[in-house]
C-alpha cells in the first residue's frame, strides 16, 4: 500500500485549545507542558490513510485521535489532501460537551 501524506491543518479553535492546555499544564510544569502539546501536534502527522482511526461516538461527522488524556476531533479531505483537526478535547470532561461541535 502507498503511504499518503496530509498537509494537517488545525482550525482556529483547535489552536485556541493548544493553547488553553499548554498554560493549564504550564502552571505544574513547563517541561511537562511543552511534552503533550509535541505530541498532540504529532499525532496527525501519523495518519497514512482517511479511515484509520474511529469515527468520534458522540459526534460521528469526525475521526479521533486519542493522544494521553486528549482527543483530537478531525476530517480529511481526500480532494485536498488535507487533514482539518476541529478540536482538542480533554476526554476527562462530559463527552456530552462534544455534541454539537
Amino acid at each position: 500500500m502507498t503511504e499518503k501524506n496530509y498537509k494537517v491543518v488545525w482550525s482556529d479553535e483547535a489552536k485556541s485549545d493548544l493553547k488553553d492546555i499548554y498554560n493549564y499544564i504550564k502552571n505544574k510544569s513547563p517541561q511537562g507542558a511543552k511534552s503533550v502539546i509535541s505530541d498532540i501536534r504529532n499525532a496527525p502527522k501519523k495518519i497514512h490513510f482517511s479511515q484509520q482511526n474511529e469515527l468520534e461516538h458522540y459526534n460521528n461527522a469526525y475521526y479521533r485521535i486519542i493522544v494521553r488524556n486528549y482527543k483530537l476531533l478531525y476530517r480529511v479531505y481526500e480532494d485536498k489532501r488535507e487533514l482539518v483537526v476541529y478540536v482538542v478535547f480533554d476526554a476527562r470532561q462530559s463527552p456530552e460537551k462534544l455534541i454539537g461541535k
